[in-house]
């Protein structure tokens, strides 16, 4: 397997992690922040929507005009940038446009990943106006952004649990038959 195909394969395996975590949650417990975590599922996965698009598509190959027309960005910056509080984003922005935005941005990172070819993976990234915190290369954000999801899918897991909504990881409890 190319590089090229193993992050594809690996981003979309993150992806699918996110699901995993978000998609059976109640939507009456995404705006929840909890004060142990100080953080909701509403703000991670507006935060995981727009850092997608810095790490595995921006800084990849430029802006992109239909992400610029589907999303609205500068009000994912204002609400899920780093430094902003999730405490004041509980009704940012309704839970079905989140997924929505969602899958439509994971898809777009799919498609640029996609593009790629080895050569690509070694060239500087796209100069913009934040510096790249991590990478100085296509393949060190595109690997970056893996890991940064990843992470987010852990403090998703944590939120979970602290909401009540525990997620199995589909191993059984002592004493249940596993042969359903």
């Amino acid at each position: 397997m190319n590089e090229v195909a193993l992050l594809v394969r690996q981003t979309t395996d993150a992806y699918s992690w996110v699901h995993k975590l978000i998609d059976p949650v109640p939507e009456d417990l995404w705006g929840k922040v909890p004060k142990v975590l100080e953080s909701s599922i509403n703000w991670q996965v507006g935060h995981i929507i727009l850092s997608t698009y810095y790490h595995s598509i921006l800084v990849v190959t430029g802006h992109q005009r239909d992400v610029l027309e589907h999303l609205p960005l500068k009000k994912y910056n204002q609400l899920y940038a780093f430094k902003t509080s999730p405490a004041n984003t509980t009704e940012a922005l309704p839970t079905s446009l989140l997924h929505e935005h969602l899958d439509f941005i994971e898809k777009k990172s799919i498609a640029v990943i996609s593009s790629l070819d080895q050569k690509d993976l070694s060239s500087a990234l796209v100069p913009g106006k934040v510096e790249h915190p991590i990478a100085k290369n296509k393949y060190k954000a595109v690997d970056w952004n893996i890991k940064h999801t990843m992470w987010h899918c852990g403090q998703l897991a944590t939120l979970r649990r602290v909401l009540g909504n525990t997620y199995d990881f589909g191993l059984s409890q002592p004493g249940q038959n596993t042969n359903n």
